[in-house]
């Protein structure tokens, strides 16, 4: 029994249904709550001097501040985010449950908090939700969206190219940058480090069986039936020669084909 089943039995009566509802519900509200009063972010945000003097709140508060921005009005981008995590936490509970699911979530927004705290940033929310994506991914990699509500995409290759960037991200950007990729994907290389792996493994076992099944079925093929015991040639290095087996129980090209006396 791994680690996640005992934590199950024993703590699992307190997770929380639905849990992904609850942040997508949070979120929406705050959206509303800051058209009326944006001077209500300041009490949201993960300030590091602000929880040192005891507004301990922040440490969850920062993921219910509205994902909004780019070029789409605000109101449809908060829509396409409250319907993402509603998509995504069904999903995902559906193929967890909802204890595995808060544990993931958890971990996640510890790696986040601790990132932000270390490096006195901004936390990277949006992480969070890249961590959920990748999640998904594992399980319906073969489900298709609608990107932007228009592009067909299957949600494998939508992870592999998030991945990509965050990959590229880590090479070209600062080390304060690369450590909050890593402690904020910490969730996912938890719950996927070793299947990940496994998978590695097995693959590259796998093309080295084929490797060397290809190397062994190409040496059968080169083998030769008939070979010139003077000059070395073969029906496949010469394929318009003709080979005899002289009196001496070798085999010879026509060339070399020894003379009866």
């Amino acid at each position: 029994m791994s680690l996640l089943d005992r934590l199950e039995n024993k703590f699992g009566h307190w997770a929380i249904p639905g849990l992904l509802r609850y942040v997508a519900a949070l979120n929406a509200l705050c959206y509303v709550l800051l058209k009326f009063n944006p001077h209500f972010l300041n009490a949201l945000v993960l300030d590091r001097t602000a929880l040192l003097q005891g507004e301990v709140w922040r440490l969850v508060s920062y993921i219910f501040i509205p994902q909004v921005g780019g070029f789409f009005p605000d109101w449809f981008t908060m829509a396409f985010y409250v319907l993402y995590l509603l998509w995504v936490g069904d999903g995902l509970e559906q193929a967890w449950g909802a204890f595995r699911l808060n544990i993931y979530y958890l971990l996640g927004m510890i790696g986040t908090t601790a990132a932000a705290l270390i490096s006195n940033g901004d936390p990277a929310g949006f992480m969070l939700n890249t961590t959920l994506l990748l999640a998904f991914a594992r399980f319906y990699p073969d489900t298709t969206i609608l990107l932007m509500f228009v592009l067909p995409v299957k949600v494998k290759w939508l992870a592999w190219f998030t991945g990509a960037l965050l990959i590229w991200g880590l090479f070209v950007s600062s080390w304060a940058n690369r450590f909050a990729t890593f402690a904020a994907l910490l969730n996912f290389f938890i719950f996927f480090g070793r299947e990940l792996i496994h998978q590695a493994r097995t693959h590259r076992e796998t093309g080295q069986r084929r490797a060397r099944f290809e190397r062994d079925q190409r040496s059968a093929t080169d083998e030769s039936l008939h070979k010139c015991h003077i000059c070395g040639r073969t029906e496949h290095s010469a394929p318009e020669l003709e080979f005899r087996v002289a009196a001496d129980g070798e085999e010879y090209c026509a060339e070399h084909l020894p003379q009866r006396g």
